[in-house]
């Protein structure tokens, strides 16, 4: 869970740090992480002994980083009213008044975020409903190649659709027809859509006369 202070360069802010350090030596953790980090370069000065959990942690920090730069420094002073590193953590305290430690997400990100969570429970949701179909697929004459028809049946491709077993029915007169299982996403395909736009139409109506729905049960 997110831990936020406030106004870390007035005595409240630092009274709250104080208080929140007591037992403690690190923000996050018994070893110094990127919260110490922020939390610090959100903090002017060593406070001194009016806030000696803040002051003894801040020296803490302040040795752990004089040791990553291990450069000899020669000291750096600056003129004017104020120094700029000063200034410039003031300006950092007042822009970032309210110290959110796990704030490294954007809005962008949650957005994101949000819009993936909103994408699969549409996703579960459109496939939460589906139907077993029985379909009678018919030919024009005994001269339709069968094997031919039924490969234009299986041609047809989209989400939600799969063929199943077929097998070849006797009419009469010599003629045969396609018997074909097919399980589709209820919203997802329309089976009168599947047979209006898909197998009754070019190419597939030089072997297709006629569809029809023999059996449909819902899963």
């Amino acid at each position: 869970m997110a831990v936020t202070f406030s106004n870390l360069h007035t005595e409240s802010g630092l009274k709250a740090l104080n208080d929140f350090l007591s037992g403690k030596s690190y923000i996050s953790g018994n070893k110094l992480t990127k919260d110490d980090i922020k939390v610090y370069a959100a903090v002017l000065k060593n406070p001194g002994d009016s806030f000696p959990n803040v002051s003894q942690w801040y020296n803490s920090v302040s040795s752990q980083l004089a040791a990553s730069f291990p450069g000899k420094a020669v000291g750096v002073g600056f003129g004017g009213k104020a120094a700029p590193a000063e200034s410039a953590k003031a300006e950092a305290a007042d822009d970032d008044d309210d110290l959110d430690l796990f704030g490294d997400e954007t809005e962008e990100d949650k957005k994101a975020a949000e819009e993936r969570e909103a994408a699969k429970k549409s996703a579960k949701k459109k496939e939460s409903g589906k139907s077993s179909v029985l379909m009678d697929v018919k030919p024009w004459d005994d001269e339709t190649d069968m094997k031919k028809l039924e490969e234009a049946v299986r041609s047809v491709e989209m989400p939600g659709l799969l063929w199943g077993a077929s097998k070849l029915v006797a009419v009469g007169y010599g003629i045969k027809k396609l018997q074909i299982m097919l399980t589709i996403v209820d919203d997802l395909v329309s089976v009168d859509t599947l047979i209006e736009e898909c197998l009754t139409t070019e190419p597939r109506n030089e072997y297709i006369q006629s569809c029809d729905i023999v059996a449909f049960n819902k899963i």
